[in-house]
């Protein structure tokens, strides 16, 4: 009941006190110190933040860890603070800007054997951008541009598990199936944001049925309210208004963390916070009509050439 009771206040459920309450409960509930020995994972957006920080996670627990970043020197950066952090981790970084095809196609090409790969690579940017494939930027980077990579990765995510990083502003925003570029109305960044994660929520249980034949399990997860270097960039008013309640990036990647690495494997298909699953609607018509998520899915496939 107090679970729940946290959830539904948002206000202190994604705080860090929300965290700590919640913390008590998990002993025996955290993965062994080597659950990931011999597994690999690949984190993208991992050159700060909650990228950084759940690769961190994943090292710790024994994973071969991959920073997928699209700036290499942010990444190497990256890379040493998780060398410090975790004394003999086998840990390194590989180019691929998640937004363009391109760079994912060839990104895709040099990885033969995933077991872990986290969803992480954000953006909210202030005005309407496209990729360099003609799509609105938040969702080429939230949806299509995983979506490929999974898809050219799926001979080597044989019974591995795939964790979509989203976000509790969803909650905010229904299915935008009929305009998914953005390409009606004002467009304010924190909007695109939250739509785009409302699709990865969406099409987390589609794309768990997907590729259930393959062995993969598909989560989605909110950290709640971190604070990172991107919400300082992005959001600095919220951050300053919020910064005493404020998780840390380690807090934050505690979920994903523990998708990856605790056994047996959680459901697939569901939306997770603070280990524990969700529900993707608490407010009025945000829910979609029937068939809006399968025909979402139908335009990102088309739109990455699948």
């Amino acid at each position: 009941m107090l679970d729940t009771l946290l959830d539904r206040t948002v206000a202190v459920g994604y705080s860090r006190l929300g965290h700590a309450l919640r913390r008590r409960t998990w002993a025996a509930d955290d993965p062994a110190p080597d659950a990931l020995r011999g597994r690999v994972a690949l984190v993208t957006g991992a050159s700060s933040g909650l990228g950084e920080a759940t690769a961190t996670g994943l090292a710790r627990l024994g994973a071969e860890v991959v920073l997928v970043v699209r700036d290499l020197g942010r990444g190497e950066a990256a890379l040493a603070r998780v060398r410090a952090a975790v004394p003999g981790a086998k840990v390194r970084t590989a180019l691929c800007d998640v937004a363009s095809f391109a760079s994912v196609r060839d990104f895709a090409a040099r990885e033969s054997h995933v077991d872990v790969l986290v969803h992480n690579a954000g953006v909210l940017p202030p005005e309407r951008t496209e990729s360099v494939d003609g799509h609105e930027v938040t969702f080429a980077t939230h949806v299509l541009g995983p979506l490929l990579l999974t898809e050219l990765l799926r001979p080597a995510l044989r019974d591995a598990r795939v964790i979509f990083v989203s976000s509790g502003g969803m909650y905010t925003q229904r299915l935008a199936v009929d305009d998914p570029e953005f390409r009606e109305g004002r467009y304010r960044g924190a909007t695109a944001y939250a739509r785009t994660k409302r699709m990865q929520v969406e099409l987390t249980p589609l794309l768990a049925e997907r590729w259930r034949a393959d062995g993969i399990a598909v989560h989605s997860t909110h950290p709640g309210w971190a604070d990172t270097p991107g919400l300082a960039d992005s959001l600095p008013a919220f951050r300053r208004l919020l910064a005493p309640a404020l998780r840390t990036a380690e807090e934050g990647a505690d979920t994903a963390v523990w998708l990856a690495a605790t056994r047996p494997g959680p459901s697939s298909g569901r939306f997770w916070h603070d280990r524990r699953d969700r529900p993707t609607h608490v407010l009025p018509g945000t829910r979609p009509a029937p068939g809006e998520a399968e025909r979402l899915l139908r335009y990102c496939l088309a739109a990455v050439g699948l």
